[in-house]
């Protein structure tokens, strides 16, 4: 997911302009974004993602199906590996916890850009059972539908790096909490109702209702340093 920011340079700045890509980081039962990250294309784009999701996680052993971009393996192995105690003089090895696996799914294309075949490798730990990445590439295109910035061939760019950063943590809020998702309903018989709806908030059991805008925007939050 790329987008396009415009920004003058500013004096004693270096200038924001340029591509600018984002990682998400979904959760595949309940559709959450667990974490995500914008900035140019390099590892420290990836070893951001990989370290709100540890934190937020509680340092959970996961395993992970991304796509194949090769940073991912390093920062994964960076992010969770743990020193492990021999009782040996020296320092003690790093090494990854049982449970951290990360399968690539590497689409191969010819010059033109198309697709020749689509390889699943198994980069960190044991293969993981159905690798596809199909929340991951639907969630991109209802970025794509909400972001004009995101939209491919546009004219649409961000003025700032800053105020897209903003606006895509908006964006994910909204996904989170405020829309309802079709694959997440319960069916229901009392009230009349057929379904229950439910967002990815909801089935974490982080809320039990749908939030609503007025409530996003009037909920006190404690911040502690």
């Amino acid at each position: 997911m790329a987008a396009a920011v415009k920004a003058p340079a500013q004096a004693g700045q270096a200038s924001q302009a340029g591509p600018r890509w984002g990682c998400l980081v979904i959760d595949r039962a309940s559709r959450f974004v667990v974490a995500h990250a914008s900035g140019p294309r390099e590892e420290e784009l990836a070893a951001r993602v990989f370290a709100q999701t540890k934190q937020r996680s509680a340092g959970q052993a996961l395993p992970w199906c991304s796509d194949g971009w090769r940073p991912y393996p390093e920062q994964l192995l960076r992010a969770y590996r743990q020193p492990v105690r021999t009782g040996r003089r020296g320092r003690p090895p790093l090494r990854l916890p049982d449970g951290v696996r990360l399968t690539q799914t590497i689409k191969h294309r010819d010059e033109r850009g198309r697709l020749r075949r689509v390889e699943t490798r198994a980069t960190v730990g044991a293969p993981i059972e159905q690798p596809a990445l199909v929340q991951v590439e639907r969630r991109n295109g209802v970025c794509r539908d909400r972001l004009n910035a995101l939209t491919r061939k546009t004219h649409a760019f961000a003025k700032t790096a800053t105020t897209w950063d903003a606006l895509l943590d908006l964006h994910v809020f909204e996904q989170n909490w405020l829309h309802p998702h079709l694959a997440l309903r319960q069916s229901v018989v009392a009230a009349g109702r057929v379904y229950d709806q439910r967002t990815p908030a909801m089935a974490l059991h982080l809320t039990d209702h749908v939030w609503t805008w007025r409530e996003f925007l009037t909920t006190p939050i404690c911040i502690s340093s």
